[in-house]
């Protein structure tokens, strides 16, 4: 068992080898198959498995400084495999049942994603039969089981639940169609699944894994991590990763900036003023990020230090609080973007592979500032919240 903060120094010393890889991601539009090998030798991918099978379960703060060092490398390896690594957290509120087939023959296995509920499913007896094409499914080629998400039919003849469902790898084909601007190196492809049969241990509803009524809740009561909704560590790498390409993109800047010269004066644009007011400023900008993420992952881990589970309008400030935080990243980003020149737009150049992979992070449904402004801002005024806004 790996010591606290040991995992943050070992990913540093595999870091390089991941960043020399980026171009590479990006040619091949998924995580090349050695950054996965280098990240699951240091044992990353058990941060949120259960360590009734080998897992880590750090805490979210140590985490997240584990998701920005790996952004900082290659933002596309970043979000891919901080979504299998936070995939186990959600499989770990999952029947007994199903953990034991995820994990009891292969520790190391690990589930990719695609939970927006455009599944079609027919009951059956023992479960569901499930079709879809399931896009949007980050590290796909890497991992060995997929959720997917549908609505099922009420047992109360109500409204269609949101419910989660997994399967393994034999069960589903991926088509190869990330052709993108940004986030290139994720391989987030799309599932094909055909008349697939969910049986009901490996099935969840979405609302009891936010209000802790799911089949896997309590199953480890000493754990720190896991008295806690899926959400908030399902969607914690995303504002990590917009931090850690902000921070790299003040220090690439700086670093490309510093012996720049204007190419019709001859001028160094690194000592010229509005380049050293764009740099403060976006320092200022990104390091406040940081100070409000940090503030807020230590809330999650207080939270589950104490086995206290968060209230309505502590889940919002989560939710909305990383909204925010991206929103700074890149804006931050784009401020210095606009400030590198010509030669920032060629393919070879760092700046503008940060450039696309910063707006990817805010695209996403969970980091949509329109969408967060709205939520916190229903429940600031007591309202009820919004069933149209996830």
């Amino acid at each position: 068992m790996k010591k606290p903060n040991s995992l943050l120094e070992d990913l540093q010393a595999v870091l390089p080898a991941i960043a020399a890889n980026a171009a590479r991601a990006e040619q091949e539009r998924m995580v090349p198959a050695e950054n996965i090998a280098l990240l699951k030798g240091i044992g990353l991918h058990r941060a949120f498995q259960p360590k009734a099978y080998g897992g880590l379960e750090i805490s979210l703060p140590e985490f997240a400084d584990c998701v920005v060092a790996l952004a900082g490398a290659c933002a596309g390896t970043a979000w891919a495999f901080s979504l299998l690594c936070t995939h186990s957290h959600q499989m770990a509120l999952f029947s007994k049942r199903l953990q034991d087939e995820v994990w009891g023959e292969n520790p190391d296995a690990t589930a990719s994603s695609s939970i927006a509920p455009f599944g079609k499913v027919r009951e059956t007896e023992g479960g569901v039969l499930f079709s879809g094409e399931m896009g949007w499914s980050s590290g796909c080629d890497h991992a060995e089981w997929a959720i997917v998400g549908f609505r099922r039919q009420a047992q109360d003849a109500g409204d269609p639940v949101y419910s989660f469902g997994i399967v393994p790898r034999a069960d589903y084909r991926i088509r190869d169609d990330w052709f993108v601007a940004g986030m290139r190196g994720s391989g987030t492809k799309t599932l094909i699944l055909e008349d697939v049969f969910i049986p009901n241990h490996r099935i969840e509803a979405a609302k009891d894994m936010m209000e802790g009524r799911s089949a896997g809740f309590g199953l480890y009561p000493d754990s720190q991590i896991f008295y806690a909704p899926y959400r908030p560590y399902f969607a914690s790498g995303f504002s990590a990763i917009s931090l850690g390409v902000a921070e790299r993109m003040l220090a690439a800047f700086a670093e490309k900036t510093r012996n720049r010269v204007r190419a019709y004066t001859g001028v160094s644009v690194g000592t010229a003023t509005p380049a050293l007011m764009r740099l403060a400023e976006s320092t200022h900008q990104v390091a406040a990020a940081r100070a409000f993420l940090e503030k807020t992952w230590e809330e999650h881990a207080e939270h589950g230090r104490a086995h206290r589970y968060p209230d309505r309008q502590t889940l919002a400030f989560w939710r909305t609080n990383q909204g925010y935080a991206v929103k700074m990243c890149i804006e931050a980003v784009d401020r210095l973007f606009a400030a590198a020149g010509g030669t920032a737009w060629f393919e070879s150049n760092e700046l503008q592979r940060l450039f696309r992979d910063s707006h990817m992070t805010g695209a996403h449904a969970y980091t949509d500032y329109d969408v967060c402004a709205q939520i916190l801002g229903r429940e600031l005024m007591g309202l009820e919240p919004d069933p149209s806004m996830v």
